[in-house]
């Protein structure tokens, strides 16, 4: 049967239906409340990634080369060991750049003992201390007091240095590098036992006495392992102050004075 209902008529009947309160339609089948609606599948996440990591390594201690160095140059009992030792010891970085190792020139018995701060170039090619421009001054110094790297006994001169290998394009010793060789160098003092011991410039004076300032220091007298020490300019600094040798034959005098 066809719909009688015009469009404003099925209108009309729709509001007379919401104002007695119908407020839903009328689906063409019933619902079932109490039918569950179908599980949602869960996925499972993939499992992380076991990562491995590496074994920790422990740290290794840093070595105090300080004490290594004392504890060698306190094992020396003649200049023959604590040349081994000093030759053999692995710490100082100096020694991988360096050509030869330069322990000492002179004579052991000298009264005299000359500590300079390390090798240059033409000490490094022949493995003695005080052989270049700066050696030759040296020599020419102490000779005028009678002293000779050559000779022995009271008029002979031993020299050694601070450090026993080159710095690398000649710089200056560092503070490190003159803590970790001293122990070797004040082991070569007592074991030379001179008379006198002379500090060839501000390294030495670091290394030896822990200050510095060469200048004021010069010319008094330091105590030195219980022996006098006299600072002096290094060759080297007279070769570039010509002016200042008159200071260094006044230091020279005095030491040719304490030897009497």
């Amino acid at each position: 049967m066809e719909d009688s209902l015009g469009y404003w008529d099925a209108l009309a009947a729709l509001d007379w239906q919401v104002e007695l309160g119908a407020d839903e339609a009328i689906l063409d089948l019933p619902v079932d409340r109490f039918d569950l609606p179908a599980p949602v599948p869960v996925t499972k996440p993939a499992p992380a990634p076991v990562t491995v990591s590496a074994p920790v390594t422990p740290a290794t201690p840093e070595v105090d080369k300080v004490t290594i160095a004392r504890q060698l140059a306190e094992s020396a009992g003649s200049l023959e060991t604590l040349r081994a030792a000093m030759e053999g010891f692995e710490h100082c970085d100096l020694k991988r750049g360096a050509r030869n190792f330069v322990f000492s020139d002179g004579h052991p018995s000298a009264r005299v003992m000359v500590v300079g701060e390390a090798p240059g170039r033409d000490e490094d090619q022949q493995g003695k201390p005080f052989v270049g421009r700066a050696g030759q001054l040296l020599d020419k110094m102490f000779a005028a007091i009678g002293l000779d790297r050559n000779v022995d006994g009271d008029g002979g001169l031993y020299i050694t240095n601070m450090l026993p290998w080159r710095p690398p394009q000649n710089r200056d010793p560092k503070p490190e590098e003159l803590a970790m060789m001293g122990p070797f160098t004040r082991r070569h003092i007592e074991l030379a036992e001179p008379d006198v011991v002379v500090l060839m410039g501000n390294h030495a004076c670091a290394g030896l006495l822990g200050r510095r300032g060469i200048t004021r220091m010069r010319g008094n007298w330091e105590d030195v392992l219980g022996k006098p020490a006299m600072p002096m300019f290094h060759p080297a600094y007279l070769l570039r102050n010509p002016a200042a040798k008159r200071e260094a034959w006044a230091d020279l005098l005095a030491i040719k004075g304490r030897l009497r």
